[in-house]
């Protein structure tokens, strides 16, 4: 097992609900240390920039439209695992499949509107935390 950083988003859809507590709070509660935060609100520009892996996808307007409709909060995780475990706390994109407990079954209303964005690989984690975050922000 390696001790990993992850980011975490908290979409529009769950702040709108102001659903940031509970949602941090879920994952404090299974021991995941949080050592970055903040809450901002991305440009079309910038979400088409975060999210250039699904480009060609028939999705990526409507994700990027979506994405910078209001405020999400950015948050960086760690611990043992972090990647792996922290998106199966998240569960699956369909709320509908996402089994019972998981923060997509808990507040996702859909499959686009689904609360939260995890990273899925440990390169992808690099990536999505240095978009959000500098070194000076993520606190140990």
């Amino acid at each position: 097992m390696s001790v990993e950083r992850t980011l975490m988003l908290v979409k529009p859809d769950a702040v709108k609900r102001n659903l940031e507590g509970k949602i941090i709070a879920h994952v404090q509660e299974k021991g995941f240390k949080l050592v970055a935060l903040k809450k901002l609100r991305l440009t079309k520009q910038q979400a088409e920039k975060f999210y250039y892996v699904h480009k060609e996808r028939p999705f990526f307007d409507e994700l990027t439209d979506f994405m910078s409709s209001g405020p999400i909060v950015a948050m960086v995780w760690e611990g043992e695992n972090a990647i792996s475990k922290i998106r199966e706390i998240m569960g699956a994109t369909n709320p509908e499949e996402a089994e019972e407990g998981t923060l997509r079954k808990l507040y996702g209303t859909s499959i686009g509107e689904n609360a939260v964005h995890g990273s899925d690989s440990k390169e992808s984690a690099a990536y999505e935390i240095l978009f959000f975050f500098s070194e000076l922000e993520i606190v140990e």
